[in-house]
């Protein structure tokens, strides 16, 4: 019986999953997922899309029951000694008594945010190691709790540990740590002072300016650039403006890499795996067909593009049924060079880049493109997007402008008539005036 225990314990720990080529290299998943989509062709034409449009009313992402049913050739095994070394050495292993410390006994004042996974509490531990620190000394840092009610949670912590414990770049956020007891299981990342991009588009009163829209676009470009340009290439999955973060500067980071996929390898052109992630932000043809690509990130980056240049979501229920779907709303205003200005939040007012809003626009109509192939790579977006931060041809000045010069004439146009009238009535009283008058 002892035997039988250690042997359950060593096969259920935390190594047990870390095991890349069944974790993030898994392709083969159900075909017939609770909330499947029917499949068609790749490329799609209006019809299909309508379609897909209208399943987007409701959510992508399936119930744990069903996704661990359609997972079931993704169920990890033992990994080689190697995998857990290359993780180890990078990320420290809490213990749970010291993020229940860190956090002040998970209270719910330091709650920064909740998701599918569980609660984000806001801790503090020292800098030098795992011991929890006095609020406001040490490190800040965010704590995610998974809720203890599945494997497909689980799959999906041992899924952010993989590639966040192996992946640095300056606009991916930093993995920290990690710990696992009994059924606890928790991340440690590095605090992001100004919360989500999701946050200061739609819930703030005060408008996100224009240049910190396009530093955030670049910076997150840069993330999903980095995460497809690599040699084993990482395909994001969830890409949207709740998991883009933000620091005291603005800069964009990349967060929760739960539903991340390593791409295709060698000659393969995608990846088949099951349908997760949001509606409204997923490339059709990878709902329609469970295909995964590079440029499956590229529609949800063209998604998001959206939502910073209109200030809208996605996906909102609240608006007329023919504005509810951002896309769907926005394809014709973008395809129209005379109407993509009509595209522009409101609440900026005139506060932004002529010019930017039509690369901006034009960028985002060929992320959106309904042919994946017609998509650029993030690389020709980082690039498109990178001159966009120094324009400053503002709106309200090229206004300002056109005021100014239609008062100038307004008065010039006052005196000349005003001179007209001095002249004609200069004439009419002169004597020769007057004397042809009398003559008549």
């Amino acid at each position: 019986m002892e035997k039988e225990k250690k042997k359950k314990e060593k096969n259920c720990g935390c190594w047990a999953v870390l095991r890349l080529s069944t974790v993030i290299g898994g392709s083969s998943d159900s075909k017939h997922s609770a909330n499947s989509i029917p499949r068609t062709s790749l490329v799609y034409d209006a019809a299909t899309e309508t379609r897909y449009l209208n399943a987007s009313n409701r959510e992508m992402c399936v119930p744990d029951e069903a996704r661990v049913s359609s997972d079931t050739t993704d169920t990890p095994t033992q990994p080689p000694p190697a995998a857990e070394n290359k993780v180890q050495r990078q990320l420290l292993q809490f213990t749970f008594h010291e993020l229940k410390a860190a956090t002040g006994n998970f209270r719910p004042d330091s709650i920064l945010g909740e998701g599918g996974f569980g609660y984000v509490f806001k801790g503090w531990i020292e800098e030098n190691g795992t011991a929890p620190a006095k609020p406001g000394s040490g490190i800040t840092v965010a704590v995610k709790s998974l809720k203890p009610d599945g494997l497909q949670g689980h799959r999906e912590w041992v899924a952010e540990v993989d590639f966040l414990g192996q992946l640095h770049h300056p606009n991916l956020v930093k993995l920290i740590g990690y710990c696992i007891e009994d059924d606890q299981r928790l991340l440690v990342y590095e605090f992001m002072t100004r919360g989500s991009l999701e946050n200061h588009l739609f819930r703030r009163t005060i408008p996100l300016p224009w240049s910190n829209r396009i530093k955030i676009a670049l910076g997150a470009a840069k993330g999903l650039a980095f995460l497809h340009g690599g040699p084993e290439p990482v395909i994001y999955r969830d890409f949207k403006t709740s998991n883009i973060l933000l620091d005291s500067e603005y800069n964009a980071k990349l967060s929760d890499f739960g539903l991340a996929k390593a791409g295709p390898q060698g000659d393969k052109t995608h990846v088949s795996t099951r349908v997760v992630g949001t509606y409204g932000y997923a490339a059709p043809e990878y709902v329609m067909t469970g295909h995964l690509t590079a440029k499956s990130d590229v529609f949800s980056f063209g998604v998001v593009l959206l939502e910073i240049l209109t200030g809208r979501r996605s996906m909102d229920k609240k608006r007329p049924s023919g504005e509810q779907n951002l896309v769907a709303w926005a394809r014709p205003y973008l395809a129209d060079k005379r109407k993509f200005y009509q595209l522009v939040d409101p609440r900026l007012e005139l506060n932004y880049s002529l010019k930017g809003v039509q690369k901006i626009s034009q960028l985002a109509y060929i992320c959106l493109s309904r042919d994946p192939k017609s998509r650029p790579s993030m690389d020709e977006v980082v690039k498109a997007l990178t001159p966009l931060q120094d324009l400053n041809d503002l709106a309200v000045l090229s206004n300002h402008s056109r005021l100014t010069q239609s008062g100038r004439r307004k008065k010039k146009l006052d005196g000349m008539q005003q001179l007209s009238y001095n002249h004609s009535r200069s004439i009419r009283g002169s004597p020769l005036h007057s004397g042809r008058q009398h003559c008549k």
